[in-house]
């Protein structure tokens, strides 16, 4: 099994495809993006590209409010477009899908205590990707 640890990068495939971004054209990279979130999006059954997708959502995240850097030495190193905002909705769904998924990657770990990490991680790249709307009241009520 090539994941080593519990953050967006830390398996061959999620690292594998920050390497295909980086050799893609920057004009191609969007819909390397898009391609991924929308496939894992629509899987039905086993998901083939789950860890590309938390890879891709990871990218994303670093250009929304309160998003984290990618600070691995796995990551992509070319410079990313400026992603729609059209994905990050599309993103957080596809964080969704991977979650769901108990056969896909959240069997990669034995231990508890790391998958409950893994977990948090990708609850909290679906929190930056889709922040909660925020309630405000139309009126307020006299009683």
């Amino acid at each position: 099994m090539g994941t080593w640890d519990t953050g967006s990068f830390d398996n061959d495939t999620a690292a594998d495809f920050a390497n295909a971004l980086d050799d893609a054209k920057p004009e191609e990279r969007v819909a390397l993006i898009r391609g991924v979130l929308t496939r894992t999006d629509d899987a039905t059954g086993w998901l083939v590209e789950g860890e590309e997708a938390v890879a891709a959502a990871a990218v994303m995240a670093v250009q929304c409010p309160g998003g984290d850097s990618i600070d691995t030495s796995y990551g992509p190193k070319e410079p990313m477009p400026a992603f729609p905002d059209v994905l990050r909705m599309l993103a957080a769904e596809a964080l969704a899908r991977v979650i769901s998924d108990a056969a896909g990657p959240a069997s990669n770990w034995v231990d508890p205590e790391d998958w409950k990490q893994w977990r948090a991680n990708l609850d909290r790249l679906r929190a930056v990707l889709a922040p909660p709307s925020l309630s405000i009241p139309l009126f307020e009520i006299q009683q």
